[in-house]
């Protein structure tokens, strides 16, 4: 999907996409530089939902502050889900941003990254063939990923179900910001409009979820330029900042997402602010400076 907004990184100007239609009604959406229905107190009402499913099993989810580089973050998902399986660990979301990369799943091309490598290595991008499903698509700061470590067998409807559920969440998430946003048939992701805002993408193990969803808070649209993210060359992409005039925090959003998953996903929510509790599981790096990051070509 040749999604182009603002200029291409390492270039001149993409031409701009038309501005995205409203989407079907959820919350009124705010005109831009307004304010956003308060999600926090949205949050507050909504956190005593995990006291009515007490009974229910536990979503872990582990807010992991900073940016977290890619490849120990792929590596620890393996790990976290071997131990899934073998029933050491609940069902669990990692919530977190990466410094820039491109990333192509099983059916992606590399022709469709766009930008040349000198210029990758300029802007310290680095590139992933990985094991989930789909194209090409970008992360980087701004974004807030998630990474569901979830067992299918315990989840009525399975595959299908589990990424249905991940757009209802992530479409709740940003109606509670004021973003009336929608998911398609035929067109995994969340939309606004004609506007992808968030991407989603799964990799099945023995039963066991990795990788997951990327929702585009704040990230640079520029990025995307570079790319044909999703193999889908007609749509544009956008984001919260773009369509709410300002940049919502980052953990804010993470908060009210988890709160939606455990809801669709009918868990009892367990949020996890400290990422200590990965070091039984070999941990996550320290978050780089992203002038020293390593490029690959």
């Amino acid at each position: 999907m040749r999604e182009r907004a603002g200029s291409r990184p390492g270039g001149g100007p993409w031409r701009a996409t038309a501005k995205p239609d409203a989407g079907p009604p959820a919350e009124p959406a705010p005109r831009p530089g307004h304010s956003a229905p308060d999600a926090t107190a949205s949050a507050d009402r909504a956190a005593p939902a995990a006291s009515r499913h007490a009974d229910h099993p536990v979503l872990r989810v582990s807010w992991l502050p900073g940016l977290t580089p890619y490849e120990p973050a792929w590596r620890l998902q393996e790990r976290l889900a071997r131990a899934r399986g073998e029933g050491r660990l609940p069902d669990l979301f990692l919530l977190l941003q990466h410094p820039p990369v491109y990333t192509v799943g099983r059916s992606g091309r590399d022709d469709e990254i766009l930008l040349d490598p000198d210029a990758r290595r300029r802007l310290g991008v680095q590139v992933f063939h990985i094991d989930r499903g789909g194209k090409v698509t970008y992360h980087g700061p701004g974004q807030l990923v998630g990474y569901g470590i979830v067992d299918l067998k315990n989840l009525p409807g399975g595959l299908k179900r589990y990424v249905h559920g991940l757009e209802e969440a992530l479409v709740a998430t940003l109606a509670r910001f004021g973003i009336a946003a929608h998911r398609e048939d035929g067109n995994v992701g969340v939309w606004v409009g004609r506007e992808k805002i968030a991407a989603i993408g799964i990799r099945v193990s023995r039963g066991i979820t990795w990788h997951g969803f990327a929702l585009n808070v704040a990230p640079d649209l520029a990025f995307f330029g570079g790319i044909i993210p999703c193999g889908i060359t007609d749509r544009g992409v956008t984001s919260m900042a773009r369509l709410l005039g300002h940049a919502p925090p980052l953990e804010q959003v993470a908060r009210v997402a988890a709160e939606e998953l455990a809801r669709v996903l009918d868990r009892q929510l367990e949020w996890v602010s400290d990422p200590g509790w990965l070091s039984a599981w070999g941990g996550v790096p320290e978050s780089p400076d992203l002038r020293k990051v390593e490029v690959r070509s």
